[in-house]
């Protein structure tokens, strides 16, 4: 190609220095003008063939990394399989010198590790034992405590001043009434176990103690089913204290405040007994 390009000059001074007419210079610009051509067209190609060889170059390079990368890649897990296979070997070569070194341990010391070995279990065996008796106690503290919380609850502690008042201990239940109203002041029975306190009092013929707690449900809770009850037996104490006037003024009193009530039917005959 440099070649064609120091040729042209060349050609063209020739031509003017023979005196060419204008028909031969015509001819020589025409074969000028075609190699130009032919040179633009070389330039191209050999432009075209640059370009795709390196891009060809470009992406062998490419490929090349790649490839390398892979290898790197590969060789790293290769190298990290030895490393875990070194560390297995040297677990497994421990064990086996842990099991080498207890073969060679004479017959006394393994008598002696047995010996050592079996107080250790016996001892273990004997402080799951205790375990076990602790926990059996601890079950049976349990179950009493439960107990007792059962028998000191509200229902339980009045059912128990009931049934020992239906049992003929009035005395008893009475304890059981007083320790009720203490610790539940405010439950919805405290009128019903107030009134029972009163009766047993009625029962011992402690009238005049009765009369006082038949008059706190009176007081303290109006409204309640237990009042008129309370009426009813406060005017039988007035009458077996002989306090016949304010029995009488008792008894009106129920019927005046709950006439359609059984107390009030029982206080209509206690009046005429009254008479």
């Amino acid at each position: 190609m440099q070649f064609i390009r120091k040729i042209l000059p060349i050609a063209f001074m020739l031509a003017l220095s023979a005196c060419a007419t204008t028909g031969d210079v015509d001819s020589v610009q025409r074969d000028v003008d075609e190699l130009k051509n032919r040179l633009f067209k070389i330039q191209k190609d050999v432009g075209g063939m640059r370009t795709e060889t390196q891009e060809e170059i470009d992406k062998s390079i490419k490929d090349f990394r790649t490839e390398m990368d892979s290898l790197r890649k590969g060789s790293a897990d290769l190298q990290a399989t030895l490393d875990s296979a070194k560390v297995d070997m040297q677990l497994m070569t421990g064990n086996v010198d842990d099991v080498r070194l207890l073969a060679q341990k004479p017959a006394d010391e393994l008598a002696l590790l047995k010996e050592d070995t079996d107080r250790r279990l016996a001892a273990m065996d004997e402080r799951l034992l205790k375990l076990d008796k602790g926990f059996d106690e601890l079950q049976k503290k349990l179950a009493e405590a439960k107990a007792k919380e059962m028998d000191h609850s509200p229902e339980a502690l009045y059912q128990k001043g009931l049934d020992t008042l239906k049992g003929g201990d009035p005395k008893t239940a009475r304890d059981s009434f007083t320790r009720f109203l203490e610790l539940f002041p405010k439950h919805e029975l405290t009128a019903n176990a107030r009134y029972w306190l009163g009766e047993t009092y009625y029962n011992e013929k402690k009238y005049d103690q009765a009369i006082l707690e038949f008059q706190e449900v009176i007081k303290n809770f109006p409204g309640k089913e237990k009042v008129p009850a309370s009426m009813l037996k406060q005017g039988m104490a007035f009458k077996e204290l002989g306090d016949l006037k304010s029995a009488r003024y008792v008894f009106k009193k129920l019927i005046e405040d709950s006439p359609q009530t059984g107390e009030a039917r029982i206080a209509r005959e206690k009046l005429k007994e009254l008479k």
